[in-house]
């Protein structure tokens, strides 16, 4: 068996027969899937594993061999590390960095804790707003809050893609951040 240690790039994808994302896993686990012939290499990653009888490199995207037809859930999950990566941690109301979650409609006052009524938001626009809604304050939000939505979002969650994933994520590409001059 390789010796597979945990790199910088220690997540594969895993793409269906259909070339369909499906989920994401451990370096290792997509050595034992390619080492066991259910899957092929179709993108490396950075390096080589050793083990007495083979050497392979690591592999980045992986391919099942057969088509598994996986029932999806119609939902992401909620959680506070989803809304900073969907409000991209910008606070929803000045668009400074965004440090707590906030609930549109209060809880107080019956709001759901739900991707329609939470956004990230910084600490001062937070205490300021308190069980107010933006309404009554005179605030707008920059954009409604909604659940996230596309096969992104449902394989990999919040997870940072590596950049060797997207093409088969249908991931708009980052924008490249460039010096200006001063």
């Amino acid at each position: 068996m390789p010796d597979i240690r945990p790199t910088v790039g220690s997540s594969a994808l895993v793409l269906n027969a259909t070339y369909e994302p499906l989920c994401v896993v451990s370096v290792r686990r997509a050595t034992i899937l390619v080492l066991t012939a259910k899957a092929e290499c179709v993108s490396d990653g950075d390096g080589i594993l050793h083990s007495a009888h083979h050497t392979l490199p690591v592999p980045s995207v992986v391919r099942l061999t057969r088509y598994v037809k996986v029932p999806y859930r119609t939902h992401v999950g909620l959680s506070r590390r989803a809304v900073f990566a969907r409000d991209g941690g910008r606070c929803a109301y000045c668009r400074g960095s965004a440090e707590t979650i906030d609930h549109v409609f209060p809880r107080s006052r019956g709001g759901l804790h739900a991707w329609d009524n939470v956004v990230a938001a910084c600490a001062k626009c937070n205490h300021s707003k308190g069980d107010k809604t933006p309404a009554e304050l005179g605030w707008r939000l920059h954009a409604p809050p909604a659940a996230p939505r596309g096969v992104a979002w449902r394989v990999l969650g919040h997870r940072t893609p590596d950049p060797r994933w997207m093409d088969w994520l249908d991931l708009p590409p980052a924008p490249v951040e460039t010096a200006e001059a001063a």
